[in-house]
């Protein structure tokens, strides 16, 4: 009866025909889908027509979802059972007033069934169908996270001094609230493709982000006064001194979720409103990956499978903080470890465990630097020598004496491209002649978001847009983004891959390098070669879809010429 009254008072505002409202009813009697849906999904309306005349004819406030923070413990107030059935989310509770968002508020089935759950009146609100179901994933993904902050503020926040090296953190139902509620974030994590977790201590509470495709967002808020018994569990997670406070520590821990071996970095710092702790998790998974699955394909591919080809020299990968670089090199170690060859890495911090190969933890404080300890792995009788990172002279050094002398040596620096690494070896100290006898050549990359596959649409590109990747003036150019939905949060993108420019390192641009040419004089030298920068592999994923040229624009800093 209900979906008749919604189909009357949308015809009497005009916003449908009644010979619409027909064909949408007939519809639904096979599909058993709600009215507004149907009409949404025809193309008859769109979701803002329906909200607005429902807000009108029925005087129910729209709600903005995006704009409202939902307490944690409303997951409790509300049966998850209910809420996924009706697509209805608590908001908020007063007294004896439940206030309920609703894609449907005409939905009395659902109002009626929440009122006798909760045994509270209930006054709906209208709210966007997806942002609905965002909430509703948010609020009861944290449903046990809830009910574990709830049991440690009846316990007093008590927490288990528990070791979980290996520990598979699902089914814990008998574990420590402390315990259960930490895993139900890392769980949650791992799950979402999260690369870390923040826990930050702030005026009144402690706000849990999580890093996923590179972008933080908010997932929970943590009740202040159970801040200390939060990071306590973290830090014993990670072999950490939870006496100590005052100073950074780090630690680390392993765990098991859904069968699969994720690795745990745990860093802490002392901050205005207490310690701040941060967890990255390494997927033990990710080490598989080659170099297709990391975006490389065409003539990148052939670069890159001719530089692991070389006997010795040297290879660096180069990129800003979090462009991929280990995840690269870890795919150039398993492409390279064989039982044939010694394969040795320097590595600060070790990110994954490599079975055959020889991995060395750098520990500065013992004196264990790069240099010292490629000076060591030199006397080890190594075939491939992987470096974490080129940081000094005497490493960079150390590690083109070693090409030169018959070894294959990888390594990263920090540059922005593949021709201001050779740059950047110069100004450390490195004669130019010996790069050029060293080196083989640099891959250099970025990471972008791709388009999430459920909301790709086509568009016009503006002549901003066209111009900055050389296409001013081009008529009937097609770009791609993500319009936003329930599968990706409504950021439009979903998942990330590499964008690369690998430079080959030929007679004529060693014998530049040689000369002491830099690197603005050398992009003429690499032109012969074959090269392509960055930016047209940036192209070449926004004229594909994979990507977005905003997306394109800010990741590589590229401006209209």
């Amino acid at each position: 009866m209900e979906y008749l009254r919604l189909g009357d008072i949308l015809v009497k505002d005009g916003a449908i025909t009644p010979e619409q409202l027909a064909g949408a009813l007939e519809i639904q009697k096979t599909s058993k889908r709600r009215l507004g849906t149907i009409l949404i999904e025809e193309g008859i309306i769109d979701e803002q027509r329906l909200i607005k005349a429902l807000e009108i004819q029925l005087g129910i406030d729209f709600i903005d979802l995006t704009a409202v923070k939902i307490p944690v413990e409303l997951a409790a107030v509300v049966p998850q059972s209910i809420a996924k059935r009706h697509s209805v989310v608590p908001v908020k509770v007063t007294g004896e007033e439940l206030t309920v968002a609703m894609a449907d508020p005409l939905n009395f089935v659902a109002l009626e069934e929440v009122r006798t759950a909760t045994r509270r009146h209930v006054i709906p609100k209208i709210a966007a169908t997806s942002a609905v179901e965002d909430a509703i994933t948010a609020l009861y993904g944290n449903e046990d996270a809830a009910r574990a902050i709830e049991e440690m503020k009846l316990d007093g926040a008590g927490t288990a001094p528990v070791s979980v090296k290996g520990e598979d953190i699902a089914g814990d139902a008998d574990a420590a609230p402390a315990v259960r509620l930490v895993n139900s974030i890392l769980e949650r994590a791992a799950n979402d493709g999260a690369s870390d977790v923040h826990f930050e201590p702030r005026a009144g509470e402690v706000a849990v982000r999580m890093r996923v495709d590179g972008k933080l967002r908010t997932v929970l808020s943590v009740p202040e006064e159970l801040k200390r018994t939060l990071v306590s569990r973290i830090k014993i997670m990670g072999g950490m001194d939870i006496a100590e406070s005052r100073i950074p520590q780090d630690g680390r821990a392993n765990i098991i979720v859904d069968g699969r071996e994720i690795d745990l970095r745990i860093s802490t710092l002392p901050a205005m409103y207490g310690e701040k702790a941060v967890v990255r998790l390494l997927d033990k998974s990710a080490q598989l990956l080659n170099a297709r699955a990391l975006g490389m394909d065409g003539d990148d591919l052939k670069k890159y499978d001719s530089l692991l080809a070389s006997a010795h020299g040297m290879l660096l990968i180069v990129g800003p903080t979090g462009s991929g670089k280990s995840s690269t090199m870890y795919a150039m170690i398993r492409a390279l470890n064989s039982e044939e060859t010694n394969l040795v890495t320097l590595e600060d911090p070790i990110e994954y465990d490599v079975e055959g190969v020889t991995q060395v933890q750098i520990n500065e404080k013992t004196g264990l630097t790069f240099a010292n300890g490629l000076r060591a792995v030199l006397r080890q009788d190594p075939d491939i020598i992987a470096i974490g990172e080129i940081r000094d002279a005497e490493t960079a050094a150390i590690a083109i004496r070693s090409a030169i002398t018959g070894h294959l040596v990888l390594s990263t620096v920090h540059t922005n491209d593949s021709l201001s690494a050779i740059d950047r070896l110069a100004d450390i100290g490195v004669e130019p002649y010996l790069i050029a006898d060293a080196l083989n050549g640099v891959i250099s990359q970025r990471l972008v978001r791709k388009i999430c596959p459920y909301c790709k649409e086509e568009y016009a590109p503006g002549e901003t847009e066209l111009a900055a990747f050389g296409l001013r003036g081009k008529k009937d150019v097609k770009f791609y983004r993500g319009a936003g939905c329930p599968h990706c949060y409504h950021t439009g993108y979903s998942g990330r891959t590499a964008v690369f420019e690998i430079l080959v390192l030929d007679r004529a641009v060693k014998r530049a390098i040689a000369e002491g040419k830099r690197a603005a004089q050398l992009e003429e030298v690499v032109k012969g070669t074959g090269f392509s920068a960055i930016a047209e592999g940036c192209r070449r994923l926004v004229l594909g879809g994979v990507t977005t040229a905003k997306e394109a624009m800010g990741v590589l800093n590229l401006t209209v010429k």
